[in-house]
Formats: C-alpha cells, structure tokens, sequence
C-alpha cells in the first residue's frame, strides 16, 4: 500500500492501492445529500465498480479498474465532481481551514494500564487538550481509543505513555491477535499478583484479629505486610504519582491515598509502641483491590469473546505460491495478487479469487451460512473460512484493513467503543466523582475531629471513604452491556456499525422495508416477453442484455442472466447511462436503447400503449415489469418474477407481535408491491418511489414523532438508510447500502430485525440496572462509610466486588 498526503484542489488522496484509493472530501463532511449525489455521479461510470463513503468523517473509498480507467484520470474526474458539488450546494458553513490544512486521520489503538472510568476521562481530557486533535473518545469497557485529527500514531502513542499506560496499534488482525495473547499473560500476572498478596496478607489479618500484643507478632505484621505495600501494591502508587504531575486522580489515587495513610500512620504507632497500628488495613486492602482487578479482567475477556473468536479466526501463516517453490509465509506479510495454496481443512489466509479448483468452503462464522458453499474457478472467498475436501489456488484480492473479516472486527470494535446518550451523562459524573469523593473523606476526618473522636477513628473513617468509593462500576456499567451485546448480535449474524442504534433500536415503532432483495430473494429471472418490434425476439434479448451488462441492478442481472441460459451473446455497449430508481440508457450496435419502469419511459418521452396491458397483467402476478425501447420507439416489455423470501412472512409477523408497523416503500409498480406486501403480510404500501421519495417518506415519518426502522440493500436505500433513526443493510446488498446502516443483516435473514430490537431491549435493560447498582452503591456506601460504620477492610472488599457484579450482570445477555 503506498500512503501519500497529496491534496488536490478539493480532496486529500490518503491511501491507494491498485484498484482502489481512499480520500478525504471535506465538502462531503457529515453532509449526507453531496455524498449521496457523489456517490450516484461517479457510480454512472462503468469503470468504476464500488464507492463507499463514511459521511461522518468525509471519507471515500474508490475501487475502479485501472485498464478502463488510469488513476491519473479518476483522480480529475474526483476533483471535478468534487467542485460541481461545491459550487451548486455553496461552500461548508462554518469550515475550519483547519480541516484542509491536512490529513485528518483516524487513529484506533489498543490502551493497557487503564484501571477504571477516571482513567478513560483522564486520557480523553489530555487527548483532547492537543490542538491538533479534534475529537478524541476513550472507552474502558473495550480498553481502546479512537483519536481525528491532524496528528499521527506516533504522538498519540506517547502522550498515552506519558501517563502512564501503553499503546498498541490495531490496524491488522495478527496485531489484535498479538494484544488477546497479552491479555491472557495480564490476566496471568493479576492472578500470581494476588495469590502472592493473599498469601502474605492472611498472617497480618489473622493476628489482628486476634487483638495481641505480643511484639513478636506485630513485627511479624509490618514485615509481611511491607512487601504488599511496596511491591503488590507498586502499581497504584506509581500510576497515582504520575497522575499527581498531571493534577490528575482516578481510582489508583484513592487506593494509594488509603493505603499509604494506613501504612504510613501505623509506622511511627509501631516503633514507639504506642496507638493503633493499620498494617492489616493496608494489606488486606491491596489484597481484596487486586482481586476485584483480577475478576474484573476475566469478566472482560469473556465479555470479549466475540471479537476473540472472529480474530482467530485468521490463520498466521499462509503457503505462497512462487513459481515452483511453495512457501510457508506470515499473513502480514501477503501482497495483492499472490497467489496462494489452500489445501483440504486449511482455513483461508485472505480475502482471494479461486483460480483453480473446486471445494466447498464454510462460511458460517462470518456469514452465519450453516451449510458450506459451494466455491470453483472465478467465485470470491473470504479469509478466516474453512477450506472442505478440495484443493484451491487464490489470487488475493484483499489485504489488512480491506479485508472481509477485519472489516466485520472494526465494525464491532467501533459499535464496541460507541458512547451512548446515557454513558455521556454518567461520564460527566465520572469526572468529578475522584476529586468530590477525597473532599469527602477530608471533611469526614475534620467533622469527626471537631466532634471529639479519637484521632484513629476519625483517620480510620476517612480512609473507608477513600477506599468504599467505586468509579470503575459507573465507567463500565453502559461499555460492559454494549460489549456483550454487540457480540452476541455478531454471533447471531447481525453486524453493528454503530453502537448508539442499540439503545436507538429498542423504541422503533415503525420498520420501512425495501422491497427487492430485502422482502424478495433478490434472485428475479425472466418468466415472460412480449415482443412488438420487427426485431426478432433473440436480436431483442440480446440488446437488452448488452445494454444491462453494466448494470447493477437486480433486474438488469436477471435480463443478462435470461441471455446467457439461451447463449445469446453481449455486445459491447457505448455511452451507458443509469438514472437510480427509473432505468438505464446506452447504445448497442448502433442502435439507442432505453429499459426501465413507466416512469422511465414518460421521462424520455416514450409512448407505451402496445406494453401497457401486458405490463399490468405481469404486475398483476407479483412481477414487475421492464420496458424497452429502441430508437424512441417501444419494442418490448420484460416480466421478471421475484419470490418473498421464506422467513419473510415470520418476520414481519414478530414485528407485528412486537407492536411495531410496517411498510413497504419500493420503486417497484403499485400491483406488483401490492402483491407481494400481500404475500408477507405488510398492508401498507407505497409503490414507484424514487429514491429522494423513500428520504422523504423517512422524514416524513420522523416529523410525526416516530421511531424509524429502514430496512433495504441498494444504492436508491442509501439515503433513507442514513436518515432513518436505526438503517438494517442487507449484507448481499451494495456497499453503499451497507455503508449507510447502522447495522447489517448478514445472510439478508430480515428475522433478525426482530431479534435485534429484542437485544437492544435487554442491553438497555442490562445497562439501567448496572447504573442502578453503581450509583445506588455509591449513593449508600459513601455516607455509610462517613458515619463511621464500615471497617476499612470491608470498605475495600465491597468496592473490588463492585464493579465485578456489574460486568457479571452484563455476562447475561449471552444468555440471550
């Protein structure tokens, strides 16, 4: 991959590969409209077969064939396209120059080190402090942190470090393989930390319990409970100091200032053998934090199993096939075009091509396929899936982030690290709770004092303030329930883009579906022709079909698969044009063909009335009917037939059940919609809609005060995808469709919407039941501690198990 930080007059050009680029629009900047008619501008060039767009960051990625056209000429035709859209819609209000001064990247990273919610908040604020950094998100719950900006890797790396933590890249999945190995040797070394300071601890507790005041036995105590202090617990005072040089305090200074004052006051009680000595306070508080640490993290790992399983998925080695010679490479390492050996039961290295051979592969873990595909010369596979009885040679396609499976991972990573509306609120709280909770502790000892208790009382219960305290439950009470929810949704097939259309998705009271490959099979073929041209019937398919053989449509495919089950041959097309929602003109052979709706044809002023009965009479029967035109003159009308899918009628039955309407919005003809809403149970319908129509109908809905649901699979969805409160993509739809949504519907099985809804409803359950038990905790702990009515041990032991319980509580929607 070759990355450069050329700008042209209105784009950055970031990434380019071979047959793809990635640049940086800022006009198309978190403006929907200019990317949409971006994306339909360039999508009517042949040569250019996929235009994704992230329209939140005005960020574009091109895949084009170099042959038909060089990168030097698309790079112009971006740049024009790019300034027509500027000058028709005006310039970006409010625009930073900022914003084109650079490359604004996204830059994801893995943080080790964090050990509750002020940590994230602390890192955010340091972040955020770096005039070069526009928007800076840490998540504790997943333990990452997504930075745009004007900087790079490098300087985020080690501002992270500089406070104390460390950073890891994620950019490939053999590096986030890397980083869950280390998790596992975290979790390792948490555990033998612990076991160490319990080991040592339990004789310090034991004796002072025993209420003794045998010298013997108090030396004993401070000499066992010295080295879980200062080594056991090194972690918490090395983190708290580093905080201090920043006026910074998280949780680690709270246990810090607990211990150390227990400690500290105990020594010179202890060596003057006169007042209470805190050595088993001390101790036993390191002890019971490092286990409520290491539950914490196991809970976690488990909480992460999704992402662990879809990782593992890739294989690190591949065999490369060079001449003769077969070598055994890392997967890093792989370019595109290698050519690769999979032999039987292997699992595939990377995103390929088959260009020998025959097997089946099974896809179930990334496309929720149970049963193995059929796969042969010419068919796409994708990397992390398993290989059958056959031998296959692939031509890689795909590398790194570009990849099928790293693409599925950083969607989940990104709807992982999504803060919610409700984690905003909390976070606000988070950020004063350290300093607001050590004010109280302070205020608990002077009270204590003026009231006359003996300076160990008071001390004792400040102490429990500092340390009963638990910000960790707050921070990860909405990050541990989108955790586990985002990965039990992976598992049953449904991909989430963005994590707030879960708690978005629980109060949908309206889903608005596409019709085509969304309610259908999205497989049409041609069942009927009427022919009026003096044109014979195989001169007419084959017209058609060479002018629909740069079509990407679903009914322009089944016209070009009609013409090859009959071997009649394609020619080769000029000028091709495609208006989305109505139908294409191109030439063939001399001869001007126009094929599409009626709309089409009264568009380009074609008079139909020999197709019009015939075209009813299709539609009549649930198939839609495609018009063709030749030299201004009707020829003939296609009758393309389309079944529901199977689980159609039970999904829209589970909608029903749920209390949530439905409506069918197509472009499709008012007979043909009508009789398939029929079939699957939908009663209303709104047929020949374009696609600004099916923006409108969205809106529409949005301003009655509903919660919309938008559920389709083309570029003419892309739009209402988008505007809708939660867009379901297809996942065999366009990537521009998918792209648009929030979440994706792997298999294109629509039951999953209902399941989704169902597991947004529990994820928001789950998280309002952590923040119940997060503030109720703090809310009773804090002011029990102040009374004087806990021990500083007890204090401690509760705060450890508390966060514990909130991520244990999150664990039940695996369940689900």
């Amino acid at each position: 991959m070759d990355t450069t930080t050329a700008q042209y007059k209105n784009f950055i050009l970031v990434h380019q590969l071979k047959r793809r680029i990635r640049i940086i629009a800022p006009v198309l900047k978190k403006d929907q409209e200019r990317g949409y008619i971006f994306e339909i501008l360039l999508k009517k060039r042949p040569e250019i077969k996929r235009v994704c767009s992230t329209f939140a960051l005005g960020s574009v990625v091109i895949e084009f064939d170099p042959g038909r056209l060089p990168k030097h000429n698309l790079l112009i035709l971006i740049d024009a396209v790019l300034g027509n859209i500027a000058g028709k819609h005006g310039t970006v209000i409010g625009q930073k120059k900022a914003e084109v001064s650079g490359v604004t990247q996204e830059i994801d990273l893995a943080v080790e080190g964090m050990t509750c919610a002020s940590c994230a908040l602390l890192l955010e604020m340091i972040l955020k402090r770096d005039p070069r950094v526009k928007r800076a998100s840490v998540n504790f719950g997943t333990e990452t942190l997504t930075v745009h900006g004007h900087v790079n890797k490098d300087d985020v790396c080690a501002r992270v470090e500089s406070l104390g933590y460390k950073a890891y890249s994620m950019d490939t999945l053999a590096q986030r393989k890397r980083m869950i190995e280390k998790e596992q040797l975290r979790i390792d070394a948490a555990w033998h930390r612990f076991l160490w300071s319990a080991v040592l601890s339990a004789p310090v507790v034991a004796i002072a319990m025993s209420m003794t005041s045998s010298r013997p036995l108090h030396w004993l105590q401070f000499l066992l409970a010295t080295p879980v202090v200062f080594w056991s617990g090194k972690p918490f005072f090395v983190k708290a100091q580093r905080l201090a040089k920043h006026r910074a305090a998280n949780m680690d200074t709270l246990i810090a200032l607990g211990v150390g004052s227990a400690y500290i006051y105990s020594l010179p009680a202890f060596f003057r053998r006169k007042g209470h000595i805190y050595f088993e306070a001390a101790a036993a508080i390191i002890t019971f934090v490092l286990l409520g640490r290491y539950l914490e993290e196991r809970a976690k790992g488990k909480a992460g199993e999704a992402i662990r399983q879809l990782v593992d998925l890739q294989p690190q080695t591949a065999t490369l096939i060079k001449g003769d010679q077969e070598l055994i490479v890392d997967v890093e390492t792989l370019q595109l075009d290698d050519i690769l050996l999979i032999r039987p039961g292997e699992k595939i290295p990377a995103d390929g091509e088959i260009i020998y051979g025959m097997s089946t592969v099974d896809e179930a873990m990334v496309t929720g396929e149970s049963m193995p595909v059929v796969k042969e010369t010419g068919h796409r596979v994708i990397g992390g899936c398993v290989n059958g009885s056959g031998v296959l040679r692939i031509r890689v396609t795909a590398i790194g982030m570009d990849t099928v499976l790293a693409g599925i991972v950083h969607m989940i990573d990104q709807a992982q690290s999504t803060k919610l509306p409700i984690q905003k609120q909390v976070d606000k709280i988070s950020a004063v709770f350290v300093p607001v909770v050590m004010g109280i502790s302070g205020l608990t000892f002077v009270a204590w004092m003026l009231a006359g208790a003996p300076f160990a009382f008071a001390f004792g219960n400040a102490v429990t303030v500092l340390l009963i305290a638990c910000p960790c439950a707050l921070g990860l009470a909405t990050p541990a329930a989108i955790m586990v929810g985002t990965g039990q949704a992976a598992k049953k097939g449904i991909y989430i883009r963005n994590g707030e259309s879960l708690e978005v998705a629980a109060k949908l009271n309206v889903i608005v579906f596409d019709k085509t490959g969304t309610i259908t099979e999205g497989k049409p073929k041609v069942s009927d022709l009427l022919k009026l041209s003096r044109l014979s019937k195989d001169t007419i398919i084959m017209l058609a079909a060479s002018a629909e053989h740069n079509s990407e449509h679903f009914l322009g495919k089944a016209i070009v698969g009609y013409a090859r089950e009959q071997s009649i041959g394609i020619n080769e097309t000029c000028h091709f044009y495609s208006e989305t929602g109505l139908g294409i003109a191109a030439e063939v052979d001399g001869k001007k063909l126009l094929l599409g709706n009626k709309a089409w044809m009264d568009e380009q002023h074609i008079n139909v009335p020999g197709l019009l009965a015939a075209a009813g009479d299709f539609a009549g029967q649930g198939k839609t009917p495609v018009y063709m035109a030749v030299n201004g003159k009707e020829a003939a009308v296609f009758g393309i037939a389309d079944k529901p899918k199977q689980q159609a009628s039970l999904a829209i039955a589970k909608l029903h059940k749920l209390g949530i309407e439905t409506l069918m919005v197509t472009g499709d003809t008012e007979k043909t919609a009508r009789y398939i809403a029929a079939k699957v149970g939908i009663e209303q319908v709104i047929a020949n809609a374009k696609p600004e129509q099916k923006l409108a109908i969205i809106q529409q809905l949005k301003a009655q005060g509903k919660q919309v649901g938008m559920i389709g699979d083309g570029i003419n969805d892309a739009p209402a995808l988008t505007a809708a409160h939660v867009g379901f993509a297809i996942g065999s739809g366009t990537d521009i469709a998918i792209e648009s949504a929030d979440l994706t519907l792997v298999q294109g099985d629509i039951s999953k919407v209902a399941d989704a809804i169902g597991l947004s409803t529990d994820t928001i359950h789950v998280i309002k039941q952590n923040l119940f038990w997060a503030f109720a905790y703090n809310t009773i702990a804090i002011p029990v501690a102040a009374m004087g009515r806990l021990n500083p041990m007890v204090a401690s032991a509760a705060m450890a198990l508390s966060s514990v319980s909130v991520i244990v509580n999150s664990l039940r929607l695996s369940k689900k």
